[in-house]
């Protein structure tokens, strides 16, 4: 048997999307008061019109930004044999700050600029640097998330780590980081 909603539900689905009740009334075709009169109790919506609004939230839910909609692909990447130097190439011709370490597809660490400067910090002699192995410097590995995987988990990841990778089936398809996020406010998102 299906359960309907109830209006503390309807209440609480419309906060989660941060929509107010004219907005909701508005996406539902009904008007304002009877959104308010539903969510308080007052009263027992016809199913036609319980099946609009639910629809509407519905509709809202599904507009939320997922990780394939900002994700950048294909995914730059480092092997752990790879050394510095090409590692800096990359980062440099890609404009990134950081790079997931791949072998064999699989993560295995991450390389940072940050990371490599504190290396040129630590090192008295600085060519040689840039001929170590990734493997020596890297990282813990970049959280991953699956594609659907929406904004408000992806930012809370973001504020432990540089960058997340998205994954579909097990396999690397994207990674996002800090900057993608930050574009959203330019979209207006």
């Amino acid at each position: 048997m299906l359960d309907l909603p109830t209006h503390e539900d309807l209440r609480r689905y419309r906060l989660e999307l941060r929509l107010t009740q004219t907005e909701l009334a508005k996406r539902a075709g009904v008007s304002q008061s009877l959104i308010a009169r539903i969510e308080s109790g007052d009263i027992d919506p016809r199913l036609s019109t319980l099946r609009k609004i639910v629809t509407a939230l519905k509709e809202e839910k599904e507009k939320e930004i997922k990780a394939k909609h900002i994700m950048k692909s294909p995914v730059i990447f480092i092997r752990p044999s790879d050394t510095v130097g090409h590692a800096y190439r990359l980062m440099e011709k890609y404009g990134i700050s950081q790079l997931p370490v791949l072998k064999n597809g699989v993560q295995v660490g991450a390389i940072s600029e940050s990371k490599l400067i504190k290396e040129m910090n630590m090192e008295k002699d600085l060519s040689l640097v840039s001929k170590k192995k990734i493997e020596e410097l890297m990282n813990d590995v970049f959280p991953t998330v699956g594609e659907n995987t929406d904004l408000k988990v992806i930012s809370r990841l973001m504020k432990f780590n540089p960058a997340v990778l998205v994954t579909v089936k097990g396999k690397i398809v994207g990674i996002i980081t800090k900057a993608d996020i930050l574009k959203l406010i330019e979209k207006g998102k």
